[in-house]
């Protein structure tokens, strides 16, 4: 298999893109990229593609994911986390832990998040963390979210690990914020976890170190989602070459060969039934 998908369980203090750079000097390829990155001082699942199992990523499901954090409470830094500096103390209230409990739960209520200035989100062009690095603060407007489950695991003096389910473009350093704040004080998350993206959990993933040829899984184990059609020898060169054809109407279209390669994915063009190559999904 000349490419495919990887399930890294990423160590703290590396970028999702070192995690990148690394697999593109093991597999001797460029063509490297990752769903959903992950901070520095985060760890857990990263799902990679290499060579044609990066040009699947922009297809896969990455919707719903799983974290686990721990907050301490009691100092704000300015990243939200551990890398941050201390920009804001405060007293921790007395808490019984059925409070806490409840605190938490409470965050399915969070409907939108002011994302971060230490996010990549771009404004006019820059990312908002390059424009943080230059100690500029820009106004940002409320993005919607969505927080399908959140629950205590433990709490124990000013610390609280607890776990969430939630939609793309969710911060979970925000939450930790929000959370914090509807204790009557403040507080920065000091681990962050994923333990999942959709179905795909941490427990199929490997360290960075264990990586080999025998890693790469096929790209379907994150297209799985798409309608699949397979093809036969005498359209097997239209496909490749980006022919237009027609099928009935079943919206955008995972094709494969007969021996269940994925090959590109069609959509369907303004002329109902004819479907044209959307991406070539072969190295």
């Amino acid at each position: 298999m000349d490419g495919g998908i990887i399930f890294i369980d990423k160590e703290a203090g590396m970028t999702s893109r070192k995690v990148d750079n690394i697999l593109g000097h093991l597999f001797k390829t460029h063509k490297v990229g990752h769903l959903g990155t992950l901070d520095p001082f985060a760890t857990g699942l990263l799902i990679c593609g290499v060579n044609s199992g990066n040009k699947c990523m922009r297809f896969a499901l990455d919707e719903e994911k799983t974290y686990i954090a721990t907050l301490v409470l009691g100092n704000k830094t300015s990243t939200g986390d551990k890398e941050g500096e201390v920009i804001e103390t405060k007293d921790v209230p007395l808490l019984e832990e059925e409070a806490v409990r409840k605190a938490v739960e409470e965050l399915v209520n969070e409907k939108s998040q002011i994302p971060p200035m230490t996010s990549a989100i771009k404004v006019d062009g820059t990312a908002l963390y390059k424009l943080a690095h230059k100690g500029e603060e820009i106004t940002r407007q409320p993005r919607p979210i969505a927080v399908y489950s959140s629950k205590l695991l433990s709490f124990e003096g000013n610390q609280i690990v607890f776990e969430v389910n939630v939609s793309k473009g969710t911060y979970i350093r925000t939450l930790g914020e929000t959370l914090a704040e509807h204790l009557g004080t403040v507080g920065h998350l000091i681990a962050l976890r994923r333990t999942a993206i959709g179905e795909i959990k941490v427990e199929s993933a490997i360290p960075l170190d264990q990586v080999n040829q025998d890693s790469l899984r096929s790209p379907l184990t994150i297209l799985n989602h798409m309608e699949q059609v397979e093809i036969g020898d005498d359209l097997y060169k239209k496909v490749v070459n980006g022919v237009k054809i027609p099928f009935r109407d079943k919206g955008d279209l995972l094709l494969l060969t007969k021996e269940g390669e994925a090959l590109a994915v069609y959509e369907e063009t303004e002329q109902k039934g004819l479907y044209r190559c959307l991406r070539g999904l072969t190295s």
